[in-house]
């Protein structure tokens, strides 16, 4: 496992949180028996924590912290417009593609490999039929993640 600033607990499966500096990089969904870990004293720990929570008590809440994802710029043009997909407006992956000027697989590809799910919400993508995949897996737990923040969003928007 990598190594991780902290784990916070979530309601679906602990989530692992790697910093630079102030600045979230990455958020890791975790297998359901990982440790959770989180240092009281940390400010950047804290402050995540309480974005979370209040992102578990209301899905429309907006996150106020400073993160940051790294990757190509195909990456970050898709990352960017999945935080315009409304909450509880799940689109599909051809739909994106289509107002991105590309395909398909390559959105998936991209929300595959975004660092920062639930605040760059790739799970608001499905496919034209049934779930599609999620952090590049089409069965097992992953879709169970993926399946929770949507039913979690559904009644929200």
């Amino acid at each position: 496992m990598r190594p991780y600033d902290a784990i916070l607990p979530a309601p679906m499966c602990p989530l692992g949180a790697c910093f630079s500096g102030d600045t979230l990089t990455r958020l890791d969904f975790l297998p359901v028996d990982s440790t959770v870990s989180a240092s009281n004293s940390d400010a950047r720990i804290r402050l995540l924590a309480r974005e979370l929570d209040a992102y578990w008590d209301s899905p429309s809440h907006a996150f106020d912290l400073p993160f940051a994802a790294q990757g190509t710029p195909f990456q970050l043009r898709v990352w960017n417009a999945l935080t315009t997909i409304p909450v509880g407006h799940p689109t599909t992956y051809g739909t994106l593609a289509k107002r991105l000027g590309t395909a398909a697989r390559a959105v998936g590809q991209a929300c595959g490999g975004n660092p920062l799910p639930v605040l760059i919400p790739c799970h608001r993508v499905v496919a034209a039929s049934g779930l599609g995949g999620f952090m590049h897996a089409a069965t097992g737990a992953p879709l169970d993640v993926k399946t929770w923040l949507l039913n979690h969003e559904q009644n929200t928007g």
